[in-house]
């Protein structure tokens, strides 16, 4: 699939809004509550897949600007940066995360904004591209027990952090 700039920056916009708002909805204690993770993985928090998330979206947007990636992530594999993550913003509080998440965001949209419309179009891309911008927090449901009220909400959270597809959640 070919993208246009303005499609691809109005999904940018559309996931971060939902995501900010659940952000906002956040009670202390659902900042802390553990997530669905392999026992082999860094046990995660909710505020923990949220840093995962924002990293990859401002890596992202370093790639998109041909920067290279940082030095302290070169020759590391996902599991291993997820690990540095994990172990440099555990100990941080939730504001610091969220403020991360919405500096990147700027950085996400001025990055966006800079690229000509023909560099979104020049080949052929998943349809889920840029996955850290568009659909990436979609793979990440850790949220959703804590805070999702809207069909919409529902959409943007976890598969992926614990290594495959959820099965629907029976709710009584």
């Amino acid at each position: 699939m070919r993208h246009k700039k303005q499609e691809v920056i109005a999904r940018t916009r559309r996931e971060y809004a939902i995501l900010d708002r659940l952000v906002a909805r956040l009670r202390a204690a659902d900042w802390k509550r553990r997530v669905p993770r392999p026992p082999t993985r860094d046990p995660w928090t909710v505020k923990d897949a949220l840093a995962h998330i924002v990293y990859w979206k401002e890596h992202s947007a370093r790639v998109f600007r041909g920067e290279r990636r940082l030095p302290e992530m070169r020759g590391l594999d996902v599991p291993q940066i997820n690990g540095l993550i994990y172990r440099r913003w555990h100990r941080r509080r939730p504001a610091e995360v969220v403020a991360w998440h919405r500096r990147v965001q700027r950085e996400v949209l001025k990055t966006l904004a800079a690229n000509p419309p023909e560099w979104f179009s020049r080949r052929q891309r998943s349809p889920r591209w840029p996955l850290d911008f568009d659909a990436h927090s979609a793979d990440h449901n850790e949220f959703e027990p804590v805070v999702l009220q809207t069909r919409e909400e529902s959409l943007i959270i976890l598969r992926h952090v614990i290594g495959r597809p959820l099965e629907p959640r029976v709710r009584n």
